[in-house]
């Protein structure tokens, strides 16, 4: 255990858990109901509610001890995809919101359904399950066993039991209402805890001017060679915007809060608030990495965050809400996954084969659902060792492989009218088959157990550079498959189409917004958060 972890510290932790806990069961009166509330919060969230909770739940233990990790040996760099996600939050909120919001889904791959058939939405649906507990359950109880393995003495398994059961509880109780409420308290912890380190660590070096001077160049160049093998400027600029298309815009896991929205002005105000929160990870999470290498000169990779928050640089009480902060984001990301599959597993699968199951039913089958994955995760736990040791770049690429398909689908889905239902499920299928199929591969050679050269190639592919081939191909065999004359007459549903969904009444706005300046002044911030994410770009090109 640290030396300098005493009983302050102690004291701020668990009064950071009883905090939680109680928030959490607090919001959980009144909200099993029907599914509506226990998944969607009733549809009546805020949009600071919204935007505080994207970023939460994006915001886990994989980007604390990630960012810092694959900042200490890369630099910059890897807060490109961090910046990426800005331009799809805006997105999202300009258009993709309204079109979800007039639907009235209650997933996403249910939009699919109404888009292309049951076949998609349920091939979707199970993905997006398998996808949460490889690329969010363990990737973020492995960044934490990593944090608490060095303060502690902790195993992994150990206090992935310890999170996992604490998680669980509130969200069974509560669903998704406690889940929002609870991330709302947990976004405002993780980040003051994640800026103080970073103004702790910059006065300890003696400022960002110093740190310049005593790292290499390259650390502070966000735009690397084509053959970088982690971050090539062709994969940042093409390959990194189809993963965080299928993040922001397609994926349950994050669009969840933007369907519970109260209005169209809430979501979309909720993901400006959430764009605007994006811009700095790059300096609270990925600095310190830099911090890390210049303080302890041999330190690289995922130990640097560890090991800076274990310093003596941090004093007592201080490390103690860092810890809690980390601790809200572990909780935060591990509450929506296990409230995501509950909802995806309910109402695309239960739902469906038992359309005259009642509102109480289909609760309690989301509240098994949950104590299931709880299970679950526990078994599985010790398997996070096929986490590789730089968390974040494994995440990417893990949701590189099996994000391009998903994206294509629904930007197709989204604009080309003639885009058919045996064309969406067939690139659906032949696209994952590929992905994870690279995903297979890349895991076996690691593990030593295959060497075929014609395979060792293909996992060679850069990631990024990989799902724009992926995304390339996808589009392909939609477009063949659409435009073929044995497939082009098959009916497709129009009424999804994003430009009917925008010229529709329904999704006018609001009067009383635009006559009081509200839509002039959402413009106003969206292009300001954009100028300054392309000025990032240009002070660190």
């Amino acid at each position: 255990m640290s030396e300098n972890f005493n009983l302050l510290d102690g004291i701020i932790v668990i009064a950071y858990l009883l905090a939680v806990i109680v928030i959490g069961l607090y919001n959980s009166k009144n909200r099993d109901k029907n599914v509506n509330e226990y998944f969607l919060a009733g549809r009546n969230l805020s949009w600071f509610a919204v935007g505080i909770s994207l970023f939460a739940t994006n915001i886990s233990s994989e980007h604390f001890i990630g960012l810092a990790g694959s900042g200490s040996m890369r630099g910059l760099a890897v807060g490109q995809f961090e910046l990426i996600a800005i331009f799809l939050l805006i997105l999202l909120g300009w258009v993709i919101a309204p079109i979800y919001k007039k639907s009235g889904i209650l997933t996403t791959p249910e939009f699919l359904e109404k888009r292309f058939g049951s076949s998609s939405r349920k091939f979707f649906s199970g993905l997006s399950i398998f996808t949460y507990i490889i690329t969010k359950i363990l990737v973020t109880l492995f960044a934490g066993g990593i944090l608490f393995n060095k303060m502690f003495g902790w195993s992994i398994f150990s206090s992935a039991i310890v999170v996992v059961l604490l998680t669980g509880f509130y969200t069974l109780v509560g669903g998704f209402y406690s889940v929002v409420k609870t991330q709302v308290f947990q976004g405002i912890i993780l980040f003051s805890a994640a800026l103080v380190l970073t103004i702790l660590g910059l006065n300890e070096i003696g400022g960002f001017s110093t740190l310049k001077d005593k790292l290499p160049s390259e650390y502070f160049q966000m735009f690397k060679p084509v053959d970088d093998p982690d971050f090539p400027w062709t994969g940042i600029v093409f390959g990194a915007p189809i993963i965080a298309f299928w993040y922001w815009c397609a994926d349950h896991y994050m669009v969840q809060r933007v369907l519970g929205a109260k209005s169209i002005n809430d979501a979309r105000n909720g993901t400006i608030l959430t764009a605007f929160l994006k811009i700095f990870p790059i300096f609270i999470l990925v600095l310190p990495g830099l911090i890390a290498a210049t303080l302890f000169p041999g330190l690289k990779g995922d130990d640097a965050y560890p090991v800076l928050l274990s310093s003596e640089i941090v004093p007592s009480g201080i490390k103690g809400f860092v810890i809690a902060g980390l601790l809200a984001a572990i909780m935060s990301s591990l509450a929506a996954s296990f409230n995501s599959i509950a909802a995806l597993y309910t109402i695309d699968f239960y739902k469906p084969t038992h359309p005259n199951a009642s509102e109480r039913t289909l609760v309690f089958v989301g509240r098994m659902v949950t104590i299931a994955v709880v299970v679950g995760v526990i078994l599985i736990a010790p398997f996070v060792k096929i986490v590789n040791s730089q968390i974040y770049i494994f995440l990417q690429s893990t949701q590189a492989y099996i994000s391009a398909p998903i994206s294509a689908v629904f930007l197709f889905g989204f604009t080309m009218k003639k885009t058919n239902a045996r064309a969406a499920f067939t690139a659906l299928i032949i696209g994952e088959f590929i992905g994870i199929s690279r995903f297979i591969v890349e895991i076996l050679i690691k593990s030593n157990l295959i060497s075929n050269l014609f395979l060792v190639s293909f996992v060679q592919i850069n990631y990024l550079h990989f799902t724009i081939f992926l995304f390339l191909t996808s589009a392909l065999i939609i477009l063949l498959l659409s435009y073929l004359p044995s497939t082009a007459s098959e009916k497709v549903d129009e009424g999804y189409n994003w430009m009917v969904s925008l010229k529709s009444s329904e999704l006018s706005y609001n009067k009383n917004i635009v006559e009081s300046g509200g839509l002039k002044f959402n413009v106003l911030i969206s292009g300001l958060i954009l100028i300054l994410t392309l000025s990032l770009w240009t002070i660190f090109i």
